[in-house]
């Protein structure tokens, strides 16, 4: 079942991203060959009436494409008439159908966390603390129930989720931690309690936060964009924790890292599993609005480059920087796989 899951959880997912670049791409007139769920061998394939796509499944369910006429800014020497290549549409059209799947992305996101907030609740996003750990480390240094925790190492705290991630980011280093008590700030050092169990070693701090639930049909419309936002900001923050080292490769996960992480929502019932469907479709979206070559950040980026200053950019060399921006992209997965295949087994 985590196998069918794992399959059913990407493909929705890349479906809807191709599905934005597909739809634009139709609006603008542009010819498109073919619209594929997954990568690798052809498992199933057929066309529509009166429709030159080909709609397929390929049988690794990893990615998928959308292949249009021009995509690679070059005009083509075929049959197909230039006004219906990319390469000719309008600045504001090769933007759009660019940037449709993330926007895709995103709306599925919101949309997701709307259904998992209104089923579960939406939990209140607060920051005060409603339970100290006995013999803990936060006990030890001085937190108490009730203080609403405003800062952490100088970092104001924006939500629970930012709160969460600068206390993972933070380790096993002594914690400077602000919190206001009845009105009064009140600073605090925590260094968390070094724990192992099983061979595994953790860093503790011993306390829990409020998480008082809420079932409201309008609160659960707000959470769907708030919580959207919020994991945003979390990813922008870890991809600068990367740059500067704080942050490891390790820290990231690749399709099998997803595949473990499936397995343990499936275990924890149908609406974890949801919840991951909208989590990793920010997550594609993110990551293809970054202006990386080869992702449609990248495409996005020579868009931009090029309304500044009023002309393209020559295809081959945009062509060529995506080519090595890709190579470099594969060469990061493969690490990425090969420290989830360690962490699984070792």
């Amino acid at each position: 079942m985590t196998i069918i899951y794992f399959i059913l959880i990407l493909g929705i997912v890349v479906l809807i991203h191709e599905f934005g670049h597909f739809i634009f791409a139709k609006k603008a007139g542009i010819y498109v060959y073919e619209f594929s769920i997954g990568m690798g061998p052809q498992l199933f394939k057929f066309h529509r009436k009166n429709d030159e796509t080909e709609y397929s499944i390929r049988l690794l369910p990893i990615g998928g494409y959308v292949q249009m006429a021009g995509e690679d800014m070059e005009e083509e020497e075929s049959d197909i008439p230039k006004e219906k290549q990319m390469t000719n549409k309008k600045w504001y059209q090769r933007f759009l159908t660019i940037i449709a799947g993330i926007l895709f992305n995103f709306l599925l996101a919101i949309v997701i966390f709307f259904i998992v907030g209104l089923v579960n609740g939406v939990p209140t996003d607060t920051t005060t603390v409603a339970e100290v750990t006995k013999d803990s480390a936060a006990l030890e240094a001085g937190l108490q129930s009730g203080d609403v925790i405003e800062k952490i190492n100088g970092k104001t705290i924006l939500s629970s989720d930012h709160l969460m991630l600068l206390v993972q980011v933070n380790g096993k280093e002594t914690m400077d931690v602000v919190v206001d008590r009845d009105g009064k700030e009140v600073a605090l050092e925590i260094t968390p309690k070094k724990v192992e169990v099983d061979d595994q070693v953790t860093y503790q701090y011993g306390f829990s936060l409020n998480n008082t639930v809420v079932h409201n049909f309008f609160v659960a419309v707000k959470y769907g964009f708030t919580k959207m936002f919020s994991l945003l900001h979390q990813m922008i923050l870890i991809i600068g924790y990367l740059i500067i080292g704080k942050l490891s490769l390790s820290s990231l996960a690749g399709p099998v890292g997803i595949y473990t992480v499936v397995e343990q929502s499936a275990e924890a019932g149908l609406m974890s599993l949801v919840y991951l469907v909208g989590f990793l479709s920010l997550n594609v979206g993110f990551i293809n609005l970054l202006p990386i070559p080869a992702f449609d950040g990248g495409r996005i980026l020579f868009l931009i480059i090029e309304k500044i200053k009023g002309s393209r950019v020559n295809p081959k060399v945009e062509n060529t920087i995506h080519a090595i921006g890709f190579i470099f992209l594969m060469i990061l997965m493969v690490l990425i796989t090969y420290n989830d295949i360690v962490r699984l087994f070792f």
